[in-house]
């Protein structure tokens, strides 16, 4: 280093270089300093979503534990599960038993995702191997348009044009029924299913398809038997995705389903769905009822039902990255 004099006095003067790698340095503090900022709010939030769900579960459950300790107008624990396999509550002798209930919902789900996942899936395929670009920026935009759209708005248009219109051309003895239902959840879950599986196809590395192609593949062959494969963890997630949107729906189920807990397995009588049943009768039952406890024990049903099915789907996802790629 060379000495200076300002106004006589002598002063150490560092050199440009040095300058420059010190202002680096403090400026490689300020950043390491804001990713470690960043990551603890980020950090924060991940935990403050996770507190949210739990105090959910808790208050659900909270007013649900009285069946077990202190059981109220002859309501228990085990009346959920007593036969006769009725839904009565309101009645001389009321009847609580959950199953036709249980088998509402998962009736009219699977008739939603037999529909929805075969449609979403293919209109996501051809949006990411064959569609022009120019159509492209037109298909997904109206698709994902769907989800936009209020699912009371979508319930009245089954209601008044589709549950009649189906009536007709198939001779349904109910014009409610599992099938309107599950028409109604379809157009709900679609968008769902589409966009994340659209995303998971487009995210397959370009390498794929010019390796297939240079094999002597076809554009159908390389997008059915190389990129779909190679999407599969995304496209189970979004199929997981969408059941879970069709099981807890409310609104479509609640307008659409004929409400009446028939154990039955025939898709074409009227149904009624866990989440239904809570919607309708909670702002009318008695505070601390066992009417009311029941409902609640319904809804902490629901809730385990939908944490249980997205845990299996998660596992499976892994199992699928690690057999198709080696890590999870």
């Amino acid at each position: 280093m060379k000495q200076d004099t300002i106004e006589g006095v002598h002063v150490e003067s560092k050199p440009p270089a040095y300058r420059r790698l010190e202002a680096g340095d403090r400026f490689s503090r300020n950043r390491r300093m804001l990713d470690r900022l960043v990551e603890r709010v980020i950090f924060a939030f991940a935990l403050l979503a996770m507190a949210i769900i739990v105090l959910i579960f808790v208050y659900v459950a909270r007013e649900a534990l009285p069946l077990l300790t202190s059981p109220s107008d002859g309501v228990s624990a085990a009346s959920p599960f007593e036969t006769p396999f009725t839904w009565q509550p309101v009645s001389t002798f009321p009847r609580y038993n959950v199953l036709p209930l249980i088998l509402g919902t998962f009736k009219v789900t699977l008739i939603a995702m037999l529909i929805a996942a075969p449609l979403a899936l293919a209109a996501a395929l051809y949006t990411a191997e064959f569609a022009p670009p120019s159509l492209r920026e037109w298909i997904k935009p109206a698709i994902e348009l769907l989800a936009g759209i209020p699912s009371v708005v979508l319930g009245f248009f089954i209601l008044i044009v589709m549950a009649s219109w189906l009536q007709a051309a198939f001779g349904f003895q109910f014009r409610l029924n599992a099938i309107t239902a599950g028409i109604g959840l379809a157009l709900a879950v679609i968008p769902i299913i589409y966009t994340i599986a659209e995303d998971s196809l487009m995210a397959v590395p370009r390498q794929y398809r010019e390796a297939s192609l240079a094999l002597g593949a076809s554009a159908s062959q390389t997008a059915r038997r190389v990129v779909f494969p190679a999407a599969l963890p995304g496209i189970g997630a979004a199929l997981i995705l969408g059941f879970g949107r069709a099981i807890g729906e409310t609104m479509i189920v609640l307008m659409v389903s004929g409400n009446a807990a028939v154990l039955s397995l025939d898709p074409t009588v009227p149904t009624r769905t866990l989440s239904a049943t809570v919607a309708a009768e909670l702002g009318e039952v008695v505070f601390g009822s066992g009417h009311y406890r029941i409902l609640f024990l319904i809804g902490t049903l629901l809730f385990v039902i939908t944490s249980l099915l997205n845990w299996l789907g998660d596992r499976f996802n892994r199992r699928l990255r690690t057999r198709l790629f080696g890590s999870v």
